[in-house]
């Protein structure tokens, strides 16, 4: 178990009990025990379920993956190297338990089963119609455990013509909305870089399970939760739906402005040296009619402050062109983050960074947010942890684990079986 004090990110981690050594100089992570004590019975896979048991898990859950005794989660082999689990799969696995289980041998389902009596949330994300066939319904579980809080994710949600079909991150953001709104207005439309469809999915599952445990405790009974991909991005596309509402159009791909556009600047401009990623956004709100001129303050423009190009949010509009020039003369002598510094101190304005910056950014493990963990196969490996603070603490990681490594342990904290137990489901190769 994780002691409820604090750690240095760089230092040790012991693998084993996951005592994380303190710096007494820092004091920056916490345990939140928020769940502690509720157990999550996790059949997921890939990330849109997984990505919600493990922001469980981190909350302090204690959170079994059920996985197939040969490969386990298809997450865990998406590289070349078969050795080794996939980066992929450690990002979306840390701070669980993996016990191994055959689902297609009568005892291995039946111990499944009794997990299921002594869980308080079942959470899968099978392809349409798997989980049931199993005999891991609802409807069955919900009889064995009436409290017991059944979450799905699917890709189509009921009564859709697509019910059946199977679904990815990509095929959700394709019909859901967010590839329609996404990328330059005159080319084909783009897939969003984050996982919208799978993660942004996942935590709308979590939101409502957690708004599911707190009325059983009124109410003592479960709920069958379900979500479909597609349904969710109708979620995160409100703005657009606006745009549509107002203009009786499809709202349009807008590239780095605002879909609703109306008020230049609002884009992405060159800095110095000219590198993929060397941009800097800025914005002006139509909310505040200060930020143009203050923004030419900062740009050394002052001499533009009353010109009647672009005196008024209209002009602006007509004259956007002439305005991306003036800027573009200035971030393009000067690399981004000093373009952030001298413009964000005016207005909105930001760096354009890319992961390889984000993640060897020692700010982000100086406060918790990127952590470095010591995995037994892969060695180190720095991953960011759940962004919200407890008391102004971050909670802390523990590697994902290797496949079936807490077998005996799970079934001896969940079921009570004793070693000879557990010796003899390995020698059957249930476990």
């Amino acid at each position: 178990m994780i002691p409820p004090r604090s750690i240095s990110i760089p230092l040790p981690i012991s693998f084993r009990s996951f005592t994380l050594l303190e710096d007494p100089m820092t004091d920056m992570t916490m345990a939140p025990g928020c769940l502690t004590g509720i157990r999550v019975l996790d059949l997921t896979q890939f990330e849109a379920g997984t990505s919600c048991t493990q922001v469980l898990a981190w909350l302090g859950a204690d959170v079994a993956k059920v996985e197939n005794p040969t490969a386990g989660d298809p997450g865990r082999r998406l590289g070349p190297n078969n050795k080794k689990d996939d980066p992929y799969f450690l990002n979306y696995n840390s701070n669980k338990r993996s016990i191994t289980v055959n689902l297609k041998n009568p005892r291995g389902l039946e111990i499944v089963k009794d997990m299921a009596k002594k869980a308080d949330i079942f959470m899968e994300n099978f392809a349409p119609g798997a989980i049931e066939r199993l005999g891991l319904g609802y409807d069955v579980l919900s009889k064995i455990n009436p409290g017991i809080i059944y979450g799905q994710v699917k890709g189509f949600g009921e009564g859709s013509p697509y019910e059946k079909n199977l679904a990815f991150d990509m095929i959700a953001q394709a019909c859901g909305g967010t590839m329609s709104i996404t990328g330059e207005a005159d080319r084909r439309p783009a897939k969003p870089g984050p996982t919208i469809g799978d993660t942004g999915t996942g935590v709308l599952m979590l939101v409502s399970i957690l708004s599911a445990l707190y009325q059983r405790k009124e109410t003592g009974k479960g709920v069958h939760l379900q979500v479909a991909m597609q349904d969710a991005m109708l979620h995160y596309i409100r703005n657009s739906f606006g745009v549509t509402a107002k203009t009786g159009k499809a709202a349009p791909r807008a590239g780095a402005q605002s879909i609703s556009g109306g008020n230049p600047p609002c884009n992405i401009y060159p800095c110095a040296p000219g590198g993929p990623n060397d941009y800097v956004y800025v914005y002006t709100s139509r909310g505040n009619p200060e930020h143009w001129p203050r923004l030419l303050e900062a740009l050394g423009r002052k001499d533009l402050i009353g010109d009647p190009r672009f005196d008024t949010q209209e002009a602006r509009v007509k004259h956007e062109a002439e305005i991306d020039a003036v800027i573009t003369e200035f971030t393009s002598k000067r690399d981004k983050y000093e373009c952030m510094r001298i413009i964000g101190a005016a207005v909105p304005s930001g760096a354009v960074r890319d992961t390889h910056e984000l993640m060897h950014d020692p700010n982000f493990e100086e406060r918790g947010i990127i952590q470095a963990i010591q995995h037994p196969t892969n060695g180190t490996f720095r991953m960011a942890t759940w962004p919200v603070r407890f008391n102004h603490k971050v909670v802390p990681l523990k590697p994902a684990p290797l496949l079936g490594q807490h077998s005996d342990e799970v079934l001896k904290d969940w079921l009570g079986m004793d070693a000879g137990q557990v010796a003899a489901l390995h020698t059957d190769k249930i476990i």
